[in-house]
């Protein structure tokens, strides 16, 4: 097998994806076109749509991420070189993409978010398997994956998911509030601290923070590329906990506001601003975890280095 060798430099590949593109410029253009044809409307509706509610805000961020991990995903397998080699699948990629282009007809059409923006699954993996083939395609894997996350559920899923998780939370800032002294009562969920009656509703049961945290999460254990599968699997498994431990501190915060400072500070401004603080707070926590968990890897595995020796 030959190497492109850069100029000044023994050791490194020549990316292959200069000519690749050079080659394809006017599909790749075309695509672009009809992609942005397609989904640009699409997105402009659900950020007027879907995305503008509390159950799916986490849409926009998700895709967001998506869009960026295929893009250091793309500049990552360029360094790599001469491993770029293009295998595409045309009946695979055409079956794929058919499917995912009468998903967003039917979608559209019918007012089907679940299928209108779930649709951009198979058209892009698709298109990847026409051009690149499986080979290539497997290696984008984490971002398809991650665009299952910014497709809303349907709302009966939602709910059922939704319930327990707010009963969980208010359970969790009921136990708080009494430990801490408070005259707080709790049935279902409708905390009732002093005079003040709250409902937890649904951006305060955790499923849109978690969504976004899990997803997050992920991203984070892909870009850094641990080594250890137990780091990286309790890493996953502990952004649950974490994702409802901020939940429960925000709807304790935003309790004792309206206690002590009255219900248009509590349900005000500092609603919002709280979800924000605490959404940072929980990406603090994950990084702080990775940490202690790579101190718990580390030591496990120098006692294993000791036993080994």
């Amino acid at each position: 097998m030959s190497r492109n060798v850069l100029p000044g430099d023994s050791g490194r590949v020549a990316p292959r994806f200069g000519p690749f593109w050079a080659a394809n410029r006017v599909v790749l253009i075309l695509l672009a076109l009809g992609l942005a044809a397609m989904y640009v409307p699409t997105i402009i509706d659900f950020m007027h749509g879907p995305w503008r509610g509390d159950r799916n805000s986490h849409g926009p961020i998700v895709l967001a991420l998506s869009a960026w991990y295929f893009y250091f995903q793309t500049k990552r397998l360029a360094e790599q070189g001469e491993r770029f080699a293009p295998r595409p699948a045309p009946v695979l990629g055409w079956m794929v993409l058919l499917i995912g282009a009468a998903a967003y007809v039917l979608g559209r059409s019918q007012s089907i978010a679940l299928l209108e923006l779930g649709s951009l699954l198979p058209v892009l993996l698709g298109i990847a398997l026409l051009l690149l083939g499986p080979g290539i395609a497997k290696r984008y894997w984490f971002a398809f994956f991650l665009l299952l996350f910014a497709v809303p559920l349907p709302a009966s899923i939602v709910d059922v998911i939704t319930q327990p998780m707010k009963l969980a939370a208010s359970w969790g800032a009921e136990q708080l509030m009494y430990h801490l002294g408070y005259p707080v009562a709790r049935s279902g969920v409708i905390l009732q601290i002093g005079s003040y009656q709250l409902m937890v509703a649904d951006a305060c049961a955790g499923l849109n923070s978690l969504f976004t945290l899990e997803a997050l999460g992920l991203l984070y254990m892909n870009v850094v590329r641990h080594e250890s599968v137990f780091r990286n699997a309790m890493l996953a498994i502990l952004i649950v906990p974490i994702s409802y431990s901020s939940n429960v501190i925000r709807i304790l915060i935003l309790a004792l506001l309206t206690y002590h400072l009255g219900d248009d500070v509590g349900q005000g401004f500092m609603h919002e601003f709280s979800g924000m603080a605490l959404f940072l707070t929980a990406l603090m926590l994950i990084v702080l975890t990775d940490s202690l968990l790579r101190a718990v890897s580390l030591r496990v595995e120098r006692r294993r280095n000791k036993e080994a020796a």
